[in-house]
């Protein structure tokens, strides 16, 4: 048994049964950030603050939503948004927030992309923040459905036919997922179980996997830099702060992060107050209407850049290509055979790919908004095929490349 001495005050009382200084020390206070990083590398404590404010919004918004479908609609759109005091404040909260989130995740992931930070043992690092990424849009999805709304019930009607995998009619398993022929009560039921405690169970648990995986191979750099961090971080605690190349994450690190904290809550409840329109679909205020089905049935921004690869193509190749973007980025630390783990515009031929890649995504979330009608369906169809090719290519390009 451990020896445990008469404890001096609370504190010491805690640390001989938790070890919480020694948990600090490896959380904050000894662990070391580089100095020569941006603004870009604080979107994961945004991240964090965003998924608090889900979080917080979303449990008092769940103080009065009835998940039942001829409760759900009003229980938003009239005891929500009319009755409760500042229930409208909360509902847009959590509704930007829900926008917001993928926006930063965006950012957060095209800048682990530019700089690299998948390669040379960050590789979990990497494929923990997918899986958060395909958690997220699943909490997201399941989120969607609640309000029952118009858009709520028809894009889950066709998300789920996804499932029955074109040819292979594989209807009892989307029959199974939506607990009857159409979504209706038991479809309702299980996504309100999966948005409310499931999922957020399964992000938080992510969320602690990545900041593990963080710990050990530490944080990347802007400049590609390979940092003996026991080196110098030895040098800082003697004292040569200046000359040291890393900093303290507690609370050195962390005040350059709440200042981008700051700027992006200005940011974020000027949309919540003034803007908040964007993160609520017009039609989705009216009520779920199976047998009217709406003109053009399109998911969140966040989602259109995969439903624009699924929708140009036949059932069963568009079913292959929507899967092949699911999995392909969590793919990347394999697919890059270059040893160069440094920002992108040191890559010669990655670089024109990473901006290929980005423009095309961005065309693709263009274009999925749109009905696929004319022009717009053409460029579609060569926006899609450009993604495959380019995924295609990347380990031949990254290949050959020189080492820097």
């Amino acid at each position: 048994m451990a020896h445990f001495t008469k404890a001096t005050s609370v504190k010491d009382w805690l640390n001989q049964r938790l070890a919480i200084e020694k948990v600090e020390k490896v959380m904050a206070s000894e662990y070391w950030i580089p100095k020569n990083i941006n603004f870009l590398w604080a979107m994961g404590m945004v991240l964090a603050i965003t998924f608090a404010l889900l979080l917080v919004s979303g449990i008092f918004l769940l103080m009065y939503y009835q998940p039942h479908v001829d409760l759900a609609f009003d229980s938003v759109n009239y005891t929500i948004m009319r009755e409760v005091d500042f229930g409208w404040l909360w509902r847009h909260i959590h509704g930007v927030a829900a926008s917001v989130v993928f926006l930063i995740i965006y950012i957060h992931m095209f800048t682990g992309i530019y700089y690299g930070s998948y390669k040379k043992g960050r590789e979990m690092i990497w494929i923990s923040g997918m899986l958060l990424f395909v958690t997220f849009s699943a909490e997201a999805f399941s989120g969607y459905m609640l309000p029952w709304g118009q858009m709520s019930y028809w894009a889950g009607m066709v998300i789920t036919n996804i499932f029955s995998l074109g040819d292979l009619h594989l209807d009892g398993l989307v029959e199974w997922i939506r607990g009857d022929y159409v979504p209706a009560q038991a479809f309702l039921t299980r996504f309100f179980m999966l948005h409310v405690l499931l999922l957020p169970l399964a992000i938080i648990g992510l969320i602690g996997l990545h900041f593990a995986a963080l710990r050990i191979p530490h944080v990347n750099n802007q400049d590609g830099e390979e940092i003996d961090f026991d080196a110098e971080s030895k040098k800082y605690l003697d004292g040569d702060k200046a000359g040291s190349k890393v900093i303290r994450f507690a609370n050195d690190f962390m005040s350059k992060d709440l200042m981008v904290v700051g700027i992006f809550l200005i940011f974020f409840f000027y949309l919540v107050f003034y803007n908040y329109s964007f993160a609520l679909d017009p039609v989705n205020f009216d009520p779920a209407d199976m047998l009217k089905t709406p003109a053009h049935i399109y998911p969140e921004w966040y989602f259109l850049w995969s439903y624009e690869i699924l929708r140009p193509f036949s059932v069963n190749i568009g079913l292959v290509a929507f899967g092949f973007a699911q999995v392909i980025f969590v793919l990347l630390p394999f697919l890059d055979r270059s040893p160069n783990a440094v920002p992108a515009s040191r890559r010669g031929a990655f670089n024109i790919w990473f901006w290929v890649l980005l423009i095309d995504m961005i065309v693709l979330t263009a274009m999925g908004k749109l009905p696929p009608e004319g022009i717009f369906s053409t460029i579609g169809l060569v926006a899609a095929l450009l993604f495959i090719a380019l995924w295609l290519v990347l380990p031949v390009i990254t290949k050959f490349e020189k080492k820097v």
